[in-house]
């Protein structure tokens, strides 16, 4: 299947047609009220730009360096549960793009087709994300998958205590009504004390995936976590936070350098890419967009929605006076203001009847 999209919204419309209710409900929503996932865009929107002019921006560069990977940019993409929802490749599919388009790969626990099956899919350098699902001989029973199959870090997700309401599928009824209510997370027995015995298990770089304050981000680098991964889970666990980059500030200035930070929640655009990397993220990580493209086209659709975002990548980097991003920094944006309602869509102002149910 081709596709030659030339823009993201259009990606956007291709997805949705090819996904049924539940499928769309599944990919596009968030907890509750959907607050935390409005403000995920909303904080993007509230940052400027402060364009310099009458540099040499003629050979440019957005590649970067992470964990000894050089990636075309620095955009991963994110672990995403249940892909096998959106297109039959699922994760399959992420992993051949990720290698095409020469970025990582980030591997969801609860994706098909599994730790070994994505790993064999395409090769590239991958991470691999894990919930909690067992006691601590489950752990262990999977630490030897993990490095046997070759992933070149750990994704411990931590902001899963117990599962939230996601209330277009419960409405949808595509999941049962009670089914948050009656389930209580894996996850809400993990401290961080059993988070360093992960790690020193595991044996690879290590990251905490779904750090939201300064303090947390402190006690991470303080016990020797490598990565710190700055998260809401997409605004579909705790309703009414921050957005992801209203928080990056303060996390950035407690980690001061001493480990890698990656942001995701609410990057669809190029231009997001640079404002996280302006306000102190290394690389960043995109879930949605991923779901987007695979939806729409499979490895091509998220290919192409890569490469999209790359050229807005690069036109917001020339446009401010940079030519590569390791020229970004803080001195680059500043406070704005939003000039349209935020949601999951709101960065395509051409999209029809905007946000598509």
């Amino acid at each position: 299947m081709g596709v030659d999209f030339v823009s993201n919204e259009e990606t956007i419309q291709a997805a949705r047609k090819n996904l049924d209710q539940a499928g769309w409900d599944y990919l596009v929503g968030g907890s509750e009220s959907e607050t935390t996932m409005r403000r995920n865009r909303a904080a993007f929107d509230r940052v400027a730009f402060r364009p310099r002019v009458l540099r040499d921006v003629s050979q440019m560069d957005p590649s970067t360096e992470f964990l000894g990977h050089t990636m075309r940019m620095p955009v991963m993409l994110a672990p995403m549960g249940g892909m096998q929802r959106l297109h039959p490749e699922a994760a399959g599919a992420s992993a051949k793009a990720a290698e095409a388009f020469g970025t990582i790969q980030t591997v969801s626990s609860v994706s098909e087709p599994g730790l070994e099956g994505t790993m064999e899919a395409a090769n590239g350098p991958k991470l691999f994300q894990m919930y909690i699902q067992g006691d601590w001989e489950w752990i262990e029973g999977m630490a030897p998958r993990i490095k046997d199959a070759g992933y070149h870090a750990f994704v411990l997700t931590v902001d899963n205590a117990r599962y939230s309401r996601r209330e277009r599928p419960i409405v949808g009824r595509s999941v049962p009504a009670t089914l948050n209510v009656q389930r209580v997370s894996p996850g809400s027995a993990v401290t961080w004390e059993m988070a360093e015995r992960i790690r020193d298990l595991m044996g690879l770089p290590f990251a905490v995936k779904g750090i939201q304050t300064a303090e947390d981000a402190e006690i991470a680098v303080e016990r020797g976590f490598e990565i710190i991964w700055v998260s809401n889970h997409g605004g579909r666990q705790i309703d009414h936070a921050l957005g992801s980059l209203d928080t990056l500030p303060e996390i950035a200035k407690a980690v001061d350098g001493r480990a890698k930070i990656v942001l995701d929640g609410g990057i669809v655009r190029g231009s997001d890419v640079v404002k996280a990397l302006a306000l102190g993220a290394d690389c960043v990580a995109v879930g949605k967009l991923q779901g987007w493209g695979l939806a729409a086209g499979g490895v091509e659709g998220i290919v192409r929605a890569l490469e999209i975002m790359e050229d807005e990548l690069l036109s917001a980097m020339a446009l401010i006076g940079v030519s590569k991003v390791d020229q970004i920094d803080g001195s680059y944006v500043t406070e704005g203001y939003p000039v349209t309602p935020p949601h999951e869509m709101s960065a395509w102002v051409n999209m029809p009847d905007a946000r598509i149910p």
